[in-house]
């Protein structure tokens, strides 16, 4: 009789891991399908956006360049030009991975290669990190200072510094606003509930990222 016992309390205890596995599999696919979705309809409006901002920049620009009164506002505006020109071309050629990573995500999902996929998770939330450091703000640093210092050696240095904070501020927006939805998975829990049998736990679960690893935490 005690041994039965035993044998049936380590079945029980089996059954329940089972089962907690399973619903917390679950439970990360749904995480998943919201970060990798979510985040790359972020991207197509993010992207749509600040190339059309871009864009009206630009045509504006070479409008004022040529038709503006002043002869100050001309010299602005072919700056202008040139820092919109460099800002559209920048949205063209540096996509956002978010599209790309759904994609990848549908196929490893089909397939149920969860490891797969959490990597993946990993990878996004480092790309989300690296465009909002520092080196993602050299470029525009960069030009920023030049256009600046440009303005400022045709005798008007406040105007060249006002242009130069303008720009940065813009650059900031553009950085700030980009998708994150896989960075802010970090340990954000969410309702969730587990049965086993007539028992049933309340609970909650939440993606965990970190430099070695993404994957999934049960909390009741």
């Amino acid at each position: 009789m005690p041994m039965f016992r035993v044998l049936a309390a380590s079945a029980l205890v089996l059954l329940t891991l089972s089962t907690q596995t399973q619903a917390q599999t679950s439970a990360d696919w749904s995480a998943y399908d919201e970060v990798f979705e979510r985040g790359a309809n972020h991207a197509a409006w993010w992207e749509a956006g600040w190339t059309g901002i871009y864009a009206a920049s630009f045509a504006l620009n070479a409008y004022q360049s040529s038709e503006a009164s002043s002869r100050d506002d001309r010299f602005d505006a072919r700056v202008g030009v040139v820092k919109s020109a460099l800002a559209l071309g920048g949205m063209l050629i540096d996509r956002q991975p978010h599209q790309a990573a759904l994609v990848e995500y549908e196929r490893l999902k089909a397939r149920g290669e969860l490891s797969g996929v959490q990597a993946l998770g990993l990878e996004l939330a480092q790309a989300e990190r690296e465009r909002r450091g520092f080196d993602a703000r050299i470029s525009s640093l960069v030009v920023n200072s030049l256009a600046g210092a440009v303005i400022a050696a045709d005798g008007r240095e406040r105007d060249g510094a006002v242009n130069f904070a303008t720009g940065m501020l813009v650059s900031e927006l553009q950085i700030w606003t980009q998708p994150n939805q896989a960075s802010s998975a970090i340990n954000r829990f969410q309702p969730a509930r587990l049965s086993v049998g007539p028992v049933t736990l309340n609970g909650e679960y939440a993606l965990l990222v970190s430099p070695q690893q993404i994957g999934a935490a049960w909390r009741y």
